[in-house]
């Protein structure tokens, strides 16, 4: 599933073409995907100029003159294809703007979703309403994460991924962090000393600009809106690499499940 880095990497390719631009035509190729598309959509779209584009949590966020944003979900495969050659079958809405460009949102699997929301309730809108702060915005500090450890038997990886905790952390990206912030992923949060959280903040966000700086990690189905595969794969240091040797001591990688998620960490580091 495509994670925080990801979006952000669709956000700021859809931004070159849609940014500033009125789009003139929407297509429907479908009635919606995870869900039908919402009535209004393409009225709403339609002659409006888009003012920006944005992102919250795994969501992606285009803003319109008419007081409205489109957010979107790539879900499992999603992915926007711009100025494509030909149309392909899984192309399910096309944006045209007025200077000739053309953006398909793809996705096979069909798990996206697209909204449309009125700009000024955005950050009320449920999906929004009980999302935790940014882990790239100034919001998420170690105050923020301390409070929201202590007391807490629970491993800290669930944590690290329940969105009202922080808002966009997908598996992937906690496990790098755990790893370069020598915290094993099953130990008690609650248990977890201030410095170590002190340490782990600026960590997520090196992780997460990193892999932004990278195009993202790509799996199975991810592209950039380019067609560009992202590349931080090649940089993990735990995820992925089972009985690999650990790129820090040199003990083999350990997995194990946590919350149906394969969890990779490296028993000699992490305490």
């Amino acid at each position: 599933m495509p994670e925080l880095p990801e979006v952000e990497t669709t956000v700021r390719g859809l931004a070159r073409y849609l940014e500033g631009q009125r789009i003139v035509r929407v297509t429907l190729n479908r009635t919606g995907l995870r869900r039908p598309f919402p009535e209004g959509l393409v009225q709403s779209l339609t002659g409006a100029t888009v003012t920006s584009l944005g992102r919250r949590a795994k969501y992606g966020l285009i803003h319109t003159d008419r007081a409205s944003t489109m957010v979107f979900h790539l879900g499992m495969s999603g992915r926007w294809r711009i100025e494509p050659e030909k149309a392909e079958k899984h192309d399910h809405l096309v944006l045209e703007t007025g200077a000739g460009h053309v953006l398909a949102l793809n996705d096979a699997r069909r798990f996206g979703s697209v909204d449309l929301v009125d700009t000024p309730a955005l950050y009320e809108w449920p999906a929004f309403a009980a999302l935790g702060p940014e882990p790239l915005g100034d919001d998420l500090n170690a105050a923020h994460l301390y409070a929201a450890f202590k007391g807490r038997t629970s491993p800290v990886k669930p944590l690290l991924l329940d969105q009202r905790v922080v808002a966009g952390l997908g598996n992937i990206y906690v496990c790098e962090a755990l790893f370069r912030a020598g915290i094993r992923p099953d130990k008690a949060a609650g248990s977890i000393p201030r410095k170590a959280v002190e340490r782990l903040v600026p960590i997520i966000r090196q992780v997460l600009a990193e892999s932004i700086e990278a195009g993202g990690s790509t799996i199975r189905d991810y592209a950039q809106p380019n067609g560009e595969l992202g590349y931080f794969a090649a940089s993990w240091r735990v995820y992925g690499r089972e009985k690999e040797d650990c790129t820090s001591c040199g003990a083999p990688v350990q997995r194990f499940v946590q919350g149906g998620r394969s969890t990779f960490w490296c028993a000699k580091c992490q305490k």
